[in-house]
């Protein structure tokens, strides 16, 4: 490691419980649950066996990564957990993978954010030029936020994660009120056998749950953070997974089964049954719900490069803060190649490898996932029967998760995180 750089500036603990909380919350929440109704309808009410199975392995991921977060208060998460059991190598090869899938997510969710603008800006439908320049904006709003150090991007993080709360709690309520149990698809519409039922329907709802994991990433900036970042991770999920479970059943009772399975937008037509504005309302609630998904990407993107140079596996400069806090390069950089990417869709470039790469941050999110909880079973193989148990189940959660990525995107996938062994080794001769 160079020693040129200068010092590192060290920032005081400024994240309590409930920045931790809305960074779990407000990454898991995003814009997929906007979808997921209509996508799940053709499998009926067999689609909460899916819910269901999701739901208990990502709390066992979430008491999982909360257990391992109560032994550190070290920036990194996953990152740390990997390194902690496995070396540095390995830790450095989870921080490699991880740190790529938020700043390829931050165009895939900013596309989102654009599409659910064009409601309230309508000439943005057919103005690309306009969608990129709209989808930069935002993007480098976010970025000059986060810039401000963890204190703002942490407040901006729980604002937004509240309001996008409140119109999802809204469906709920109104499912429970003016719903109606006619309008519920049968159980088993395709008659297809359980299991292949439960298999799919979980593979579907998988993706939605993840995030859980970002807060335990600025552990270092977290007030008492051995007890404070395991509370916010296990009761976050708790939250999504409700808030998952319920508004999906209120769309069912307030939208027809035949209706929902063709529906583009079923949140906004469940949302009819307010009025007028109702459509309006959940519109505005994705567009909330995607710019705060945004905003804690990038807070993660920066903090991951920034953990992995305060222990020497990464250039120095990467730790240099600013004085309010902010790993400024590290947040930098990741939103200007976020932003690359994001134009080179717009014109085109990427086409469809775009998908695809949004589907390879998505593994690239679960692998340290699963190398956590094969972290957690070492620590506790000997010691604790019941933790080994739990790290067990997680860890065969998420295998199932990665294996249903595919073929192709665990090839490629594989194929990226090795790449970053020869940069490992690089950094270390340096």
């Amino acid at each position: 490691m160079r020693g040129d750089e200068g010092p590192i500036v060290q920032s005081p603990a400024q994240l309590g419980f409930w920045t931790c909380w809305s960074l779990t919350v407000g990454i898991m929440i995003g814009s997929g649950i906007f979808l997921l109704p209509s996508v799940l309808a053709p499998y009926g009410l067999l689609s909460f066996g899916g819910w269901a199975l999701t739901a208990a392995g990502s709390i066992c991921l979430a008491l999982v990564l909360a257990r391992l977060a109560s032994r550190t208060h070290h920036t990194g998460g996953v990152y740390v957990y990997a390194r902690e059991g496995f070396g540095d190598l390995t830790g450095f090869l989870i921080a490699w993978g991880y740190w790529a899938s938020y700043w390829i997510a931050i165009p895939a969710i900013t596309i989102a954010f654009v599409g659910y603008l064009t409601v309230f800006i309508p000439p943005l439908t057919d103005n690309p030029g306009w969608q990129a320049a709209s989808a930069l904006a935002v993007v480098w709003a976010l970025t000059l936020i986060n810039l401000r150090g963890v204190g703002a991007a942490g407040a901006m993080q729980l604002i937004m994660t509240i309001l996008k709360i409140i119109p999802l709690l809204a469906i709920i309520a109104l499912g429970a009120v003016v719903g109606d149990s006619a309008n519920l698809p049968t159980v088993n519409p395709q008659d297809a056998p359980f299991v292949s039922v439960l298999a799919a329907t979980a593979l579907l709802t998988m993706w939605a749950f993840s995030g859980m994991e970002a807060g335990a990433i600025p552990a270092g900036d977290v007030k008492n953070a051995e007890k404070t970042v395991p509370r916010a991770i296990v009761i976050g999920t708790l939250v999504v997974a409700f808030i998952y479970i319920a508004s999906s059943y209120a769309v069912m009772r307030l939208v027809p089964a035949e209706a929902l399975a063709q529906s583009t937008a079923p949140f906004a037509d469940a949302a009819q049954r307010f009025g007028p504005w109702g459509p309006k309302l959940i519109a505005a609630g994705a567009l909330i719900s995607t710019a705060g998904a945004i905003n804690g990407t990038i807070f993660v993107a920066g903090q991951m490069p920034m953990a992995v140079a305060i222990d020497g596996l990464a250039p120095k400069v990467f730790a240099q803060r600013t004085k309010s806090g902010a790993p400024a390069l590290a947040i930098i950089i990741a939103s200007a190649l976020g932003s690359v990417l994001l134009l080179m869709n717009y014109t085109r470039g990427l086409v469809g490898a775009f998908s695809f790469l949004a589907m390879m941050s998505t593994l690239a999110i679960l692998l340290p996932l699963f190398v956590s909880a094969a972290a957690e079973l070492k620590h506790s193989w000997k010691n604790a029967r019941s933790w080994t148990v739990l790290a067990l189940l997680a860890l065969v959660y998420s295998g199932f998760a990665i294996l249903g990525s595919g073929f192709s995107i665990l090839f490629w996938g594989g194929l990226f995180m090795a790449l970053g062994a020869p940069v490992y080794f690089l950094v270390r001769e340096r």
